[in-house]
């Protein structure tokens, strides 16, 4: 009996250890690598997807970032275009994998995080059949982690095509016919102009999220607008160290960002319909909460996300499911931190000039609290 225990035990690999455990290898865990790495500390970025950036890529195919390029470099190397550029998702993308080579940054990609647990007194990381183990760790990841559709959809007529905006690429998807976009904030507005060009009928479902007071690609929003609304509104005006931002912050993380490219004048102008709140299905058919069946070919969910942090097993959340934090400093488990998610410190926050404001805080947090600083 003992020494079968033993054989067994030593089939099981060694936990690794590690100071620091970083998980998710996008702009947020990137940014926070590359604090660590000049602190000296060990550790390691965890990232499930194929490639370095694979989170733009799969984004569809004409999108372009709302920020223009000079907002959207991470620290220590520029964006290689020029500033007033929108850069596309593949663009994005590229810039990363190749801020992650440039830095030298221990990103292992393909490696999903299964469960993250305490034990001992340390952090415990599964991922892949692996055990980490880490005094501390940071969850680089935004709130966009699991695409959220009604139960209901299921209803709909099997001819209906039917997408969460996450998996929309292109108008081929589509078939011939109306298109129902059931949701009015970002995604839904764009996808909705760009459909509209293709000749669908549009009918954009929800309550405005509300557009910002600048066209960013304006003359103005280029000149002036975007330093104004992105460097100092988003950045330094709207936080939760600020009357204005404690107040706005709520109101944000239950409503979605305003629009920020598309207008609804642009919606009206191009041909859009804009229709109340989808509430159910009647007869196979979307049903709007005035009582209104929709007969449309398509519907793409522009409904947001869940959290995805249902992998997390530790006294974290809100009733709501949201993880409590303080900037992104988990108060009731020490050495455990957020970098990413919506507002977590300010408006900027899941943008990607935000993010490394968020992650150089961070950093310093943890490591002041390993008595480096």
């Amino acid at each position: 009996m003992g020494a079968a225990v033993e054989l067994v035990r030593e089939a099981v690999a060694p936990a690794e250890r590690f100071d620091v455990i970083v998980i998710g290898g996008g702009q947020a865990g990137l940014s926070v690598g590359y604090y660590l790495a000049r602190q000296g500390l060990r550790f390691v970025i965890l990232d499930a997807q194929e490639r370095i950036g694979d989170v733009w890529r799969k984004r569809w195919d004409s999108l372009r970032l709302f920020t223009p390029a000079r907002f959207d470099a991470l620290v220590g190397m520029p964006f290689p275009a020029p500033p007033d550029a929108f850069p596309t998702h593949t663009e994005m993308a590229d810039y990363l994998e190749a801020y992650a080579a440039r830095f030298q940054l221990p990103v292992q990609s393909r490696t999903r995080v299964e469960s993250l647990s305490r034990r001992d007194g340390r952090y415990v990381v599964v991922a892949g059949g692996r055990e980490l183990l880490a005094d501390q760790v940071v969850v680089a990841m935004a709130n966009y982690q699991k695409p959220r559709t009604p139960a209901w959809a299921r209803s709909l007529s099997s001819d209906t095509v039917q997408l969460h905006s996450s998996a929309y690429r292109n108008p081929e998807q589509l078939r011939a016919g109306p298109v129902l976009l059931a949701g009015a904030g970002n995604s839904g507005a764009e996808i909705a102009i760009e459909l509209r060009r293709r000749g669908h009928e549009i009918l954009l479902a929800g309550r405005s999220t509300g557009e910002a007071p600048i066209r960013m690609n304006s003359f103005w929003g280029r000149l002036l607008g975007s330093r104004l609304l992105l460097r100092f509104v988003f950045h330094r005006l709207l936080t939760i160290k600020t009357p204005m931002g404690r107040k706005a912050r709520p109101k944000i993380l239950r409503s979605g960002t305003p629009l920020i490219r598309t207008r609804r004048a642009d919606l009206d102008a191009a041909g859009v319909r804009r229709v109340a709140r989808v509430t159910g299905v009647q007869d196979g058919r979307p049903l709007l909460d005035d009582g209104q069946a929709l007969d449309v070919s398509n519907v793409i969910w522009c409904t947001g996300f869940e959290p995805g942090f249902s992998w997390i097993d530790l006294p974290i959340f809100d009733d709501q499911g949201a993880p409590q934090h303080e900037g992104g400093v988990v108060t009731n488990q020490p050495g455990l931190y957020f970098v990413g998610l919506n507002f977590l410190y300010s408006m900027s926050s899941s943008m990607i000039h935000g993010v490394g404001r968020d992650a150089a805080r961070i950093t310093r947090h943890l490591a002041a609290q390993r008595g480096l600083v």
